[in-house]
């Protein structure tokens, strides 16, 4: 004959086994349902006018040894075949070419329906940062637009 204690996890086994059976569901509702911040306001970039949108109002992170934000840009009017490279800052100014080059963060990448990009940032973003875009298209011809950092992603 068994002896059944009367302990905790006795008592809620059941229940834990179903609060593991539901979580996953819990998951998958956010991820089909996520939250993105507004876009910022579109801007002239030479023939390009873009609109970007941060992923999220939180800080830069790391990644691969750098601080990064995220971004998704629609380009409204303008060919994307039309675009050699392009790059996406934050910070007092824009960032050379020259120095871009170096590195794979801040690359535009993706489709004609939107263009991903690691932005390069600080740690800390301030009032001065701006988000810099600075495109070349194939005839060498440079086009750069600026928006205003978001307050909500600065630090307090």
């Amino acid at each position: 004959m068994a002896r059944l204690k009367n302990t905790f996890w006795q008592r809620n086994k059941y229940k834990l086994s179903g609060l593991i059976l539901v979580l996953p569901f819990w998951f998958l509702y956010q991820s089909l349902t996520p939250e993105f911040p507004p876009a910022l306001e579109s801007r002239q970039a030479g023939p390009f006018l873009v609109t970007p949108m941060p992923f999220d109002h939180k800080p830069p992170y790391q990644h691969h040894d750098e601080f990064v934000k995220d971004f998704l840009l629609t380009f409204n009017q303008g060919d994307i075949a039309d675009i050699r490279q392009a790059y996406l800052n934050i910070g007092p100014s824009p960032l050379p070419l020259a120095t871009l080059q170096q590195g794979e963060s801040g690359i535009l990448h993706g489709s004609r329906h939107g263009q991903h990009v690691h932005a390069i940032a600080k740690p800390k973003l301030a009032a001065e940062d701006r988000i810099w875009l600075v495109i070349e298209d194939w005839q060498g011809n440079q086009y750069q637009a600026q928006w205003p950092v978001p307050t909500a992603l600065f630090l307090p």
